[in-house]
């Protein structure tokens, strides 16, 4: 699938298949920013979320970045599509990564409790299996983070 397809074509929302998620990996001087939730402060992710029916990858991450971070979306990227485990859920789940700059500086609102900007060296947190199993190797392997 090209990246134009991934950011305007409506997510397939199978019932029986994986749970469908988007994030953004948001690099600024080598630092990732990473999220938690109120329901696990202890858990770090990317920023991002489902979908709601009908939207793309793109719509769903510029509504996501708004509800929980305030900021608006600056030229998105499509970086790449994992297959993970849900962190939270612990379910098969279908996680598609955009590379983003913000707007402005966010601020953690809705559901999130906190918000870092890690290395990828980070022992301390505990991070979605997404995230290590996926993201911050491949961040390693572009450069974008230190290896």
């Amino acid at each position: 699938m090209t990246h134009q397809d991934r950011t305007d074509s409506i997510l397939d929302l199978d019932p029986n298949g994986p749970l469908i998620v988007v994030a953004a990996a948001i690099v600024r001087a080598r630092r990732l920013m990473v999220v938690s939730k109120k329901a696990a402060p202890d858990l770090f992710y990317l920023p991002g979320g489902k979908p709601d029916p009908g939207e793309s990858p793109i719509q769903t991450l510029r509504r996501e970045l708004d509800e929980e971070l305030g900021a608006r979306l600056v030229a998105p990227r499509f970086l790449a599509d994992f297959d993970s485990v849900a962190a939270l859920e612990g379910v098969p789940m279908r996680l598609t990564v955009f590379t983003t700059r913000l707007d402005r500086d966010p601020v953690p609102a809705a559901e999130l409790a906190d918000l870092r900007w890690m290395s990828g060296r980070d022992d301390h947190l505990r991070l979605a299996p997404a995230l290590t199993d996926h993201i911050l190797p491949l961040l390693r392997h572009t450069g974008a983070l230190a290896a």
